[in-house]
């Protein structure tokens, strides 16, 4: 199935084309990272410690789609071994997104309709970049279909953000001059809980933009569109 392929080897060209197999597009997408991403990052900030850079980016990887802050990078690595403080995170956080390895996904309060300058997301810029350097698992599957939708929505022109709403969030918003999505990516919600519990943090929008709620899954359900 192409979508499988998709998420599990990448969209890389090279891949695309010569339809390589999943363990030489993992090796073929390494050495992308290996000898263009690490060198962008490593010559315009000068980082001597590449083996934390790249810690860095497999946390980020491994986490797509949560909410993280720079102290908790920090905290988590320092508590493994690997001693590093929030400037030096941020600082390679930076690197990674301006050199288009990862996306970050802001936090957006709904009601207020501000942005919010703290715990924001991150995506990968490939889901075969990720797979190559993370383990991945069957339960990551919800953030990995994220990771499809927001990449679609950045292709299709919107500024996307996390909503931020009172005791939860809706996983997209989706701003055009003239135009306001919101979205719920779910792997499933075959279960009734499930879709009462992914459908649940529409009724915090609110606003008078033109808008459209819709919830995004896999399951074979008919889709489910609120206006």
């Amino acid at each position: 199935m192409l979508f499988n392929e998709y998420i599990t080897s990448g969209s890389f060209p090279f891949i695309a084309e010569t339809q390589i197999d999943e363990q030489k597009a993992k090796e073929y997408v390494r050495s992308l990272y290996d000898t263009i991403i690490v060198r962008d990052v490593v010559d315009r900030l000068h980082v001597s410690d590449v083996s934390t850079l790249l810690n860095i980016t497999k946390f980020l990887l491994h986490n797509i789609g949560s909410k993280v802050s720079h102290k908790k990078i920090a905290d988590t690595l320092t508590s493994s071994g690997n001693k590093v403080d929030q400037k030096t995170v941020s600082k390679y956080i930076k690197g990674l997104t301006d050199s288009l390895t990862l996306y970050a996904a802001p936090r957006y309060n709904v009601k207020g309709r501000q942005l919010l300058s703290t715990n924001c997301k991150y995506y990968a810029v490939d889901l075969g970049l990720r797979n190559a350097l993370v383990k991945t698992s069957d339960s990551d599957i919800g953030h990995i279909l994220e990771n499809v939708v927001y990449l679609e929505l950045l292709r299709r022109g919107y500024d996307v953000y996390v909503g931020d709403i009172e005791n939860g969030e809706i996983d997209f918003v989706a701003i055009k001059p003239d135009d306001t999505q919101y979205f719920q990516v779910s792997a499933t919600t075959l279960e009734e809980s499930t879709l009462k519990r992914e459908l649940a943090p529409f009724a915090a929008v609110r606003d008078n933009t033109p808008k459209s709620c819709s919830l995004l899954t896999r399951s074979s359900e008919p889709p489910i569109t609120t206006a």
